[in-house]
């Protein structure tokens, strides 16, 4: 269901005027090394915010924490999480900053 909100969100984000990006590629540096193995971020918004998106009746911190490490990888400021598993969605947003 995650992938059925992500691009249903995307599109309404698009019309609203923003730039978004799905699935987009995150490279992962270990000690200097470019490894093999990427991470994909679910949304990345005007190239600044990172959207996480999860459809889950048991929201986990481990949804901020990864978020966190996105922000982190790209030097970005800004994320969320948005659950769509919630029964209102607005319950479902957590924001997520790195150094603020």
């Amino acid at each position: 269901m995650e992938s059925v909100y992500e691009e249903a969100f995307a599109h309404e984000l698009g019309l609203r005027g923003l730039q978004v990006e799905r699935q987009k590629a995150v490279p992962v540096v270990y000690k200097g090394k470019l490894l093999n193995a990427e991470l994909r971020i679910d949304l990345l918004v005007d190239d600044c915010v990172v959207v996480e998106c999860k459809a889950t009746t048991a929201y986990n911190a481990v949804f901020e924490a990864q978020t966190l490490t996105y922000l982190r990888l790209l030097d970005l400021k800004l994320g969320m999480v948005v659950n769509f598993g919630e029964r209102y969605v607005k319950n479902g947003i957590r924001r997520v900053v790195n150094g603020l």
